[in-house]
């Protein structure tokens, strides 16, 4: 069963899904360009791939001591066609509407190619977290980020919602 439900949700998706990052060769007598890389390395190993989803929504911050701090995201958690797969928010915390969560730790970040949004990120699923169709989750990878900074302006006080979308995909070994 939870195979059926994954896999549902990876029939679009899976097949655009590509971890090939483009080479480049430098002559010597060229200083060796560092092109934007197409992903975040998931550590060595074997890793399966369970979900990938659209996140859709805002990352939240609130004014502290004049400047904007990270509180959470809330989004919605897409399939290829656009139908909800649950949610996303503070913890950080990934929710499918069967029910099924996992939460996760950060263990690395790389700035996006796209400079004016959040980075991407490899977490790695904190033990005994998972449920349900999360139970197995051992990494989760957010790449394809657009938007989603802190303003860059300072604050006196308040709250600021910016809009952001990112590709989550989740592992198991």
């Amino acid at each position: 069963m939870r195979a059926l439900i994954l896999c549902t949700a990876l029939i679009t998706s899976a097949a655009a899904f590509s971890q090939q990052a483009p080479s480049s060769q430098a002559s010597p007598s060229q200083a060796p360009s560092s092109p934007a890389p197409s992903t975040i390395e998931l550590p060595p190993g074997t890793h399966e791939l369970l979900l990938e989803a659209k996140g859709e929504g805002v990352q939240i911050y609130t004014c502290a001591q004049g400047k904007w701090v990270l509180k959470g995201p809330d989004a919605k958690l897409l399939d290829a066609q656009g139908a909800i797969l649950g949610s996303h928010f503070a913890g950080p915390t990934w929710k499918l509407t069967d029910g099924s969560e996992v939460k996760g730790k950060a263990v690395a970040s790389q700035p996006s190619p796209d400079a004016d949004s959040v980075p991407w990120l490899l977490l790695q699923a904190v033990p005994g977290s998972g449920s349900g169709n999360f139970t197995d989750v051992n990494y989760i990878r957010r790449t394809g980020t657009r938007g989603g900074v802190a303003p860059k302006e300072g604050c006196t006080d308040g709250e600021s919602r910016q809009p952001y979308t990112a590709t989550y995909s989740f592992y198991s070994k």
